[in-house]
């Protein structure tokens, strides 16, 4: 589905389907009780970053959950393919959360910064994890939350028997494909610099955090070349 000539109509029910994937088995109501929550406040907002949203669902339900609690959220979901932007914009466009095609570093090149930075299995993709990371933590002034697939023979078997109902979209392999590039718990935990911890979070996820509020941390840029 990352293909520039991938069929739009399959890739437009990926994106759909992808908001059913998540809400049933991601875990993000968990951890935006335990994670996101506890730093909002219904009197002044929170800015939340979400890194590679896709379609843009997980970033909704953040703003969904954070309303519904009384509590001031304010969402910016980036993506720099633009078809994962138009179709989100076009199925959330009144959710009140902004979407931009854009990449971490124009944000940091613009000088943003956010009180929360999140992503939603974007870690299996990256060739570059180290300099993803430092770009994050730079857009951070509280807590960074990477949320993704923790790689296990069962994780594999379970979404082999029961992706078959994700028809006509790339659901199904690009799924498997993705399980099978994802870390495992102590992969994700050597790979990452010092200072983020991996926590196991159910199902099968690993949870790569950090906390910017306390400035121990400096992120440093990856090297060119």
């Amino acid at each position: 589905m990352d293909l520039p000539g991938c069929d739009p109509g399959r890739l437009e029910r990926t994106y759909a389907q992808f908001a059913l994937v998540n809400r049933a088995i991601a875990g993000w109501h968990g951890i935006y009780r335990a994670r996101v929550r506890p730093r909002l406040s219904p009197d002044s907002p929170t800015s939340l970053l979400d890194v590679g949203c896709g379609g843009g669902d997980v970033s909704v339900l953040l703003a969904r959950w954070a309303a519904r609690d009384g509590l001031r959220l304010e969402v910016t979901a980036i993506d720099p393919d633009p078809r994962a932007i138009l179709f989100a914009r076009g199925r959330h466009a009144a959710e009140g959360v902004t979407f931009r095609q854009s990449t971490a570093a124009e944000l940091i090149e613009a000088g943003d910064r956010y009180d929360v930075v999140v992503s939603n299995h974007v870690l299996h993709h990256l060739d570059g994890l180290p300099a993803f990371l430092a770009e994050s933590a730079s857009l951070s002034r509280g807590a960074v939350v990477h949320n993704d697939l923790r790689r296990s023979p069962a994780a594999y078997a379970l979404f082999f028997a029961s992706s078959w109902v994700f028809t006509g979209s790339y659901i199904r392999r690009d799924g498997l494909t993705s399980i099978r590039r994802s870390y495992t718990a102590a992969e994700l935990a050597a790979a990452a610099p010092a200072g983020w911890t991996v926590a196991r979070h159910a199902p099968f996820r690993n949870l790569l955090s950090l906390d910017t509020s306390r400035g121990g941390y400096r992120a440093r840029p990856a090297a060119n070349g």
